[in-house]
């Protein structure tokens, strides 16, 4: 197993007078950033200062397309057909990409949102749309998907190249998928176990899921967030322990 691995996390989820994440204190520590779109959070003004800030500090900047839901931060189902959900990528991934160009940077990956991007781990249909999106605006933009998913399968499908993500805060039901939120023991609270796990999906490709049991697992990136302070010291701690094992910590284009 390659001994590279890409941090990424969401920013840029301000909108109007609202201040949502530490952003500028988060982009000292990951290699990509998904950068919301106004569907789910974000507004212009923000996604034009956060692509600015992102290219200042050589962060590479992907969209983070989610449903037109700001009141439920993108977080709810809303049935949407493949053919709207589609239409919501091309328009986000469109819009972000005409703020890189005009900083002089390009879009290097997409990474869906909330309910849409949980949901099409586990639907194909809606897995191809967006991959299907992706393709038909920049075949060259990858698309970072939960590691083992349907998003996985129809990337391929679509022709594009695909970064698998893994969570370190999050806990794993045997069928590789996100153990939900509303459920006991769904998020790692110790740090330390925390980054312990995440060495071991790098390193081995394993990770033990809430049955105890390990199950197989690829990660090209991990997800971090900076939410508060806490957060951010958290991410810090993750990069130097990967880089205390011997791992280098690049964004997905350098080794996709």
């Amino acid at each position: 197993m390659a001994q590279v691995v890409d941090l990424n996390s969401d920013i840029g989820e301000s909108f109007g007078d609202y201040k949502l994440g530490m952003d500028d204190e988060v982009l000292q520590y990951i290699t990509s950033a998904n950068i919301a779109c106004g569907f789910h959070a974000g507004d212009p003004l923000i996604m034009e200062k956060t692509v600015a800030l992102a290219a200042s500090k050589k962060v590479s900047i992907g969209a983070h397309p989610g449903y037109p839901d700001l009141m439920g931060f993108g977080r709810r189902d809303l049935k949407a057909t493949p053919a709207e959900v589609k239409a919501y990528v091309t328009y986000q991934l469109g819009a972000l990409m005409a703020f890189a160009a005009a900083h002089g940077i390009h879009v290097a990956h997409l990474k869906a949102h909330g309910a849409m991007y949980n949901m099409a781990a586990v639907d194909y249909n809606l897995a191809r749309a967006i991959a299907d999106a992706v393709h038909a605006v920049d075949s060259h933009v990858i698309l970072l998907a939960l590691a083992g998913s349907q998003m996985v399968k129809a990337a391929h499908d679509a022709g594009l190249m695909v970064a698998e993500e893994v969570f370190a805060d999050r806990a794993y039901n045997e069928d590789g998928t996100l153990v939900a939120r509303s459920k006991p023991g769904s998020m790692i609270d110790d740090e330390h176990v925390a980054i312990a796990r995440v060495v071991r999906m790098v390193t081995e490709g394993k990770v033990q899921a809430i049955t105890g049991n390990d199950i197989a697992i690829r990660a090209d990136s991990v997800c971090v967030h900076g939410d508060n302070p806490q957060a951010v010291a958290f991410v810090r701690q993750i990069r130097d322990e990967l880089q205390r094992q011997g791992i280098d910590v690049v964004p997905m284009t350098r080794f996709l």
